[in-house]
C-alpha cells in the first residue's frame, strides 16, 4: 500500500505539470519558415537574468528567408528597439493566442511602409505600434517578414513566441505539437550539494563526479557535513541537433518519495528575472555553467515553476544513506534518470554570518561612511552576508570613494537605489555633469542620477563597484565614407563612441530634414531610398548626439550623391 501512494503521488505531480498541455491546440500553428524547424534554443533556456522566452529557429546562418503567419489572425503590434526583439511582429489569432516574431529584418511591404511613414512623422526610429483588427489581417502561411539579426541577437535567427492573449504570459511553444524530431534524452554532467543551514552563497557549490551509461547516471555516496541541504543539476537537452538547450521538467526524489519538482510551461516577462533563483547565480555569471536548483529558495516567486509545499530541502534526521534519484524529461519524453545515495557524516558548526544580513523578504538599507545602500523587501532570493566598504580612488576625475557593493557574482532581483556623497563641494555646472559610474566586473554601467540634498542617487540591479565621475566628455560619430566623397554604397553608416555611458539622443538631418538611420547596436545605418537617390548631387548631414551625461554634440558631414 505505502509503495502504491508512491507511485501514486509521481503520477499525480507528471499529471499536474502536463494538464496545459493537454490543454493546447495542437498542429494548429504552423512552421513559420519554409524550411524545416531546428531549435538554436527552447523555451526555458538559462539566459542571463532570463529564461528564454520562445524558440530560437535556425535560418542555415542566413537573412531574409520568407518569415509566415503561423495561423490566421491580425497584426496586432509591432516593435523596433535597438537591442531586445529588434524588429518584431505581434500576431493575435481568434482562438486567444498570439504568436511573436523577432529579429526580423523587414516588415511586409504595405507594413513597412506603415511603420516607415509613422517614423518620419514622429522623427524617431525606435517604435512601438499597436493595431486594430481590421488593418493588417493575415491567413495562415501569409508572408509577414524577412528573417534577419536585428536587436538583441547574435547571429542570423528567427525567435519565435507563443502567448496567452489576455494574460500575455509566454507559452513553451513546443508543447503545441510542432513537427520537431527529438529522440535524445537530457545528458547530466554535474550534480551539486548545497548547505543550507544559511545560504546557498556561502560556502556555494560542492560538486560531485557523475558516471554516464546510457540514459542512467550514477555518483559515488555523497557524504556531507550538514543535516540540511539541498541539490542542484547541471544538465541540457540536445533534440537531435547539436545545440545545447534548457531542461523542460526535473523531478527529485528521497527515499521513493517525490520531494521537489519543476516543469517549464509559461512565464511572463515580468517574471522571467526569477531565473536568477533558479539557478546557480555564482556559477553561471563567473564559469558561464547553467547549474539549475532542485529546490526553492526562500525568495524565489517564480509562478508556475515548481509544485507547492514540496521545498527539494533535504533534513538528515540520522547517518544512514538515503536514497536519491533524479529524474529529467523533455517535452516528448525522453528521460535521463541519476541515482546516488547521500549520508549525514560528521556535521560541522554552521556558519556564523558577521555583516550586513539582507534576507529574502524584508528590505534592508545598509550604510558606509559616504553612502547609502536600499534594498526592497524583493532585492535577494537567498540570504546575503552582504559586504560594502569605500576606498578611495586617485583618477582626477572621480569625485567619491569607490563603494563596494558586495560581488558581481551574487543576483539582485530588482532595482535598488544607492546615494552617494562627493568628496568634494561641487558647483551646479559640475552636478550636472555628475555621473554614476558601476563596475560589474565584467562590464560597466553609467547613470545620471539625481541629487538628492547632498548625495546622487541612481537605480541598479547588479552588485559590484560604484563610483561619482564627472563626464565632461562629448559623444561623436565617426563616418564611413571620406568628407565630400561620392558614395555609392546601399547605406550611409556612423560608429557612435562615448568616453563614459551611452549615445543616449542621436538625431540626424539630411540638407534641414531629419532622416531614419536604424541603430545597430553602437552604428547608426542608413539605407539609401527616396529621401536621397541616386544623382541627387551634394548633401549636407547635420547629427546631434548626446551622452548620458547629457553632453550634446553637433557634427556636419558633406557626401555627394
Amino acid at each position: 500500500m505505502k509503495i502504491f501512494c508512491k507511485l501514486m503521488f509521481i503520477v499525480c505531480f507528471i499529471n499536474t505539470i502536463n494538464t496545459q498541455a493537454q490543454n493546447y491546440p495542437q498542429n494548429y500553428f504552423r512552421n513559420p519558415l519554409n524550411i524545416p524547424m531546428q531549435l538554436a534554443a527552447n523555451f526555458g533556456a538559462v539566459r542571463s537574468n532570463h529564461f528564454h522566452m520562445g524558440l530560437d529557429l535556425r535560418t542555415n546562418s542566413q537573412e531574409n528567408l520568407s518569415v509566415l503567419a503561423a495561423a490566421e489572425g491580425y497584426v496586432s503590434r509591432i516593435k523596433v528597439e535597438r537591442y531586445g526583439f529588434g524588429n518584431a511582429i505581434y500576431i493575435t489569432h481568434p482562438n486567444g493566442y498570439t504568436t511573436v516574431y523577432a529579429h526580423l529584418n523587414k516588415y511586409f511591404d504595405k507594413l513597412d511602409a506603415y511603420v516607415k511613414e509613422q517614423q518620419y512623422k514622429d522623427e524617431k526610429w525606435e517604435q512601438d505600434i499597436t493595431f486594430q483588427p481590421g488593418q493588417f489581417p493575415v491567413t495562415k502561411g501569409q508572408l509577414i517578414a524577412l528573417s534577419g539579426n536585428t536587436g538583441g541577437s547574435a547571429g542570423p535567427h528567427l525567435h519565435f513566441e507563443i502567448r496567452d492573449t489576455k494574460t500575455e504570459e509566454c507559452l513553451n511553444p513546443l508543447l503545441f505539437g510542432f513537427a520537431i524530431p527529438d529522440s535524445v534524452a537530457p545528458i547530466i554532467s554535474g550534480l551539486y550539494w548545497y548547505d543550507r543551514r544559511f545560504s546557498t552563497y556561502e560556502p556555494g557549490a560542492n560538486a560531485i563526479a557523475v558516471k554516464k551509461a546510457g540514459n542512467t547516471y550514477t555518483a559515488d555516496i555523497v557524504r556531507v557535513n550538514s543535516p540540511t541541504i539541498s541539490f542542484a543539476i547541471k544538465a541540457v537537452d540536445k533534440a537531435n541537433q547539436g545545440f545545447n538547450l534548457g531542461v523542460y521538467q526535473a523531478e527529485l526524489l528521497m527515499d521513493g518519495k517525490l520531494i521537489y519538482g519543476f516543469s517549464i510551461d509559461k512565464i511572463s516577462y515580468d517574471d522571467t528575472r526569477y531565473e536568477n533563483g533558479c539557478i546557480d547565480y555564482t556559477k553561471f555569471s563567473r564559469d558561464k555553467m547553467s547549474i539549475q536548483h532542485l529546490s526553492v529558495l526562500p525568495g524565489m516567486k517564480l509562478p508556475n515553476y515548481s509544485l507547492p509545499n514540496l521545498s527539494g530541502i533535504i533534513n538528515l534526521q540520522d547517518n544512514e544513506a538515503h536514497t536519491i534519484e533524479i529524474v529529467l524529461k523533455d517535452v516528448k519524453g525522453n528521460t535521463s534518470r541519476l541515482a546516488t545515495k547521500v549520508q549525514l557524516g560528521t556535521s560541522v558548526n554552521k556558519i556564523n554570518p558577521t555583516g550586513n544580513i539582507v534576507q529574502p523578504n524584508e528590505a534592508k538599507t545598509i550604510t558606509t561612511q559616504n553612502a547609502e545602500i536600499n534594498f526592497s523587501k524583493n532585492a535577494v532570493y537567498d540570504a546575503v552576508n552582504f559586504n560594502a566598504n569605500e576606498k578611495q580612488d586617485t583618477d582626477p576625475g572621480v569625485i567619491s570613494n569607490i563603494i563596494n557593493l558586495h560581488n558581481p557574482y551574487v543576483p539582485v532581483h530588482d532595482n535598488y537605489t544607492v546615494k552617494i556623497r562627493p568628496n568634494r563641494k561641487l558647483d551646479q555646472d559640475e552636478k550636472n555633469k555628475a555621473v554614476l559610474l558601476f563596475d560589474y566586473g565584467s562590464d560597466a554601467d553609467a547613470v545620471k542620477g539625481k541629487w538628492n540634498g547632498d548625495r546622487v542617487e541612481g537605480q541598479f540591479n547588479r552588485l559590484g563597484t560604484v563610483k561619482l565621475i564627472l563626464d565632461n566628455s562629448l559623444p561623436f560619430v565617426s563616418p564611413d565614407w571620406k568628407e565630400g566623397a561620392v558614395v555609392n554604397n546601399s547605406t550611409l553608416r556612423l560608429k557612435g563612441t562615448t568616453k563614459v555611458g551611452d549615445i543616449v539622443s542621436f538625431r540626424a538631418e539630411l540638407d534641414g530634414k531629419w532622416l531614419r538611420f536604424a541603430r545597430v547596436k553602437n552604428d547608426f545605418v542608413y539605407a539609401f531610398d527616396e529621401k536621397c537617390p541616386k544623382g541627387s548631387g551634394s548633401h549636407t548631414l547635420k547629427v546631434t548626439t548626446a551622452n548620458t551625461a547629457g553632453n550634446v554634440n553637433i557634427q556636419t558631414f558633406t557626401f555627394q550623391r
